[in-house]
């Protein structure tokens, strides 16, 4: 591993390598529209943007009297503890006035050491603080990779705000990825931070019925993943990587058996998304410790995830999570910076920045629809109750080039989409030559 894979991908101890990611409707456009939450004519049938105009307004949250992990005192075993701010950004259904300017977000991410944070814009279709419309929606929970930022992410944000939910990205305030000393902090406040904001928003959006409080799915990226997997369910090990870099044993409370092991677990989650999730090389919840995840669970990775290993990671974590109705959507040949929108301009010009976004083998803006019409099916047949959705996700060949298209089939249009039924294996919703390179595994909880 080179020395600058080495300083963003993870860091080195002793020989194990710890695993943290970087991390049709009432819209029109042209095909080279650069809003990330608008798909291509070869977006599978359920990518497109809903009927609802989005609104996303920045909520301030604070959680009181947290351990400050990185101000431990060896010398007096302890740590400081100081009130945590957290930015949330929320995308929701709104009634934006007529006219109204659509968001240029802007956000930056670490750049190449020892380059200042390399800073980019992001144009959306959400208008900022545009009334909300409509009650009782269904609350998704985001949680961004390492040093990553949720204006990086508006391909599914705003997408599935369009479609009916809300969906509040958490703004973590990481230290930058280049600085491998402050690791545990990540780690450490992933969960906590995830925990924190769903049970904030399911009393705050609740009170004003906004939400339905009961019908809450989590979605994170990398190290969002570790998180959501956590807040989802997961126990934590006592004896694994994850707890033992914590100075002063600060994760003990947490860790299976500890006396605030249900601190970092979110109660009632209905649904679960993973991409790309780290954690594995770190053994971060030991052998069994995913049998604590009894929601459907929807992991999506890259085959040559590096970063985070696909093996130890996603792969794993698939059959380790045997309480839970599960499906595993892998893209052959993909690496681990599969999470966030394609890049900007302002990060093309220097592979570290353009790395942060871009696949060196799958096309960003093909991902993202791919990924977007499964979530989209997942949360609708999971959150929103509908098993109309079933047949997206209940694929009849594992492997998406093996469907098939019979000539004898009324083949309707070029671009019509599978039906997925009678002789058609072709997965429902794909179009006939634009359903090659994944696997889709699926299963049901056991004992």
């Amino acid at each position: 591993m080179t020395q600058s894979i080495s300083m963003r991908a993870g860091i080195l101890l002793g020989s194990l390598m710890l695993v943290v990611g970087h991390g049709a409707g009432a819209w029109a456009g042209e095909p080279d529209d650069p809003v990330a939450s608008r798909f291509g004519v070869d977006a599978p049938q359920l990518a497109p943007l809903g009927e609802l105009p989005v609104g996303v307004r920045t909520l301030h949250l604070v959680d009181k009297d947290q351990v400050d992990v990185l101000g431990y005192d060896a010398a007096q075993g302890k740590a400081p503890r100081h009130d945590r701010a957290l930015e949330v950004d929320l995308w929701y259904p709104a009634r934006p006035a007529a006219g109204a300017a659509s968001v240029v977000y802007s956000a930056s991410l670490p750049g190449e050491p020892p380059s200042a944070p390399a800073q980019f814009t992001v144009p959306g279709l959400a208008v900022r603080d545009a009334p909300a419309v409509g009650t009782g929606y269904p609350l998704v929970v985001v949680s961004h990779g390492y040093s990553n930022d949720p204006v990086a992410m508006t391909w599914i944000t705003e997408n599935l705000a369009s479609k009916g939910y809300v969906v509040a990205a958490i703004r973590h305030s990481d230290p930058a990825i280049t600085d491998a000393a402050k690791v545990p902090e990540v780690f450490y406040r992933r969960p906590l931070d995830i925990v924190f904001v769903a049970n904030t928003l399911r009393k705050t959006l609740a009170a004003d019925h906004l939400i339905d409080p009961k019908r809450v799915a989590l979605l994170g990226y990398s190290m969002g993943g570790y998180g959501v997997l956590t807040a989802g369910g997961g126990i934590l090990d006592p004896d694994s990587v994850v707890a033992k870099m914590m100075p002063g044993g600060l994760l003990a409370p947490f860790v299976r058996g500890g006396k605030s092991e249900d601190a970092v677990r979110l109660a009632g989650v209905r649904a679960i998304v993973a991409i790309s999730p780290a954690g594995g090389s770190a053994h971060a919840w030991g052998d069994d410790g995913l049998l604590g995840i009894s929601a459907p669970l929807l992991l999506i990775a890259g085959n040559a995830d590096h970063t985070v290993n696909y093996a130890s990671g996603a792969r794993a974590f698939f059959d380790a999570a045997r309480h839970a109705p599960r499906w595993l959507l892998t893209f052959e040949n993909a690496g681990h910076d599969i999470g966030l929108n394609p890049a900007p301009l302002a990060m093309r010009g220097q592979l570290w920045n353009q790395d942060w976004f871009q696949d060196p083998v799958w096309r960003t803006e093909r991902v993202n629809a791919i990924q977007a019409h499964f979530i989209t099916a997942f949360l609708g047949r999971y959150l929103k109750g509908d098993d109309s959705y079933a047949a997206y996700l209940d694929v009849r060949v594992p492997k998406s080039g093996a469907g098939v298209w019979p000539a004898g089939e009324s083949p309707g249009p070029y671009s019509a989409y599978s039906p997925g039924s009678g002789n058609i294996t072709l997965w429902k919703g794909f179009q006939r030559n634009h359903a090659e390179g994944l696997e889709l595994l699926q299963a049901a909880p056991t004992n």
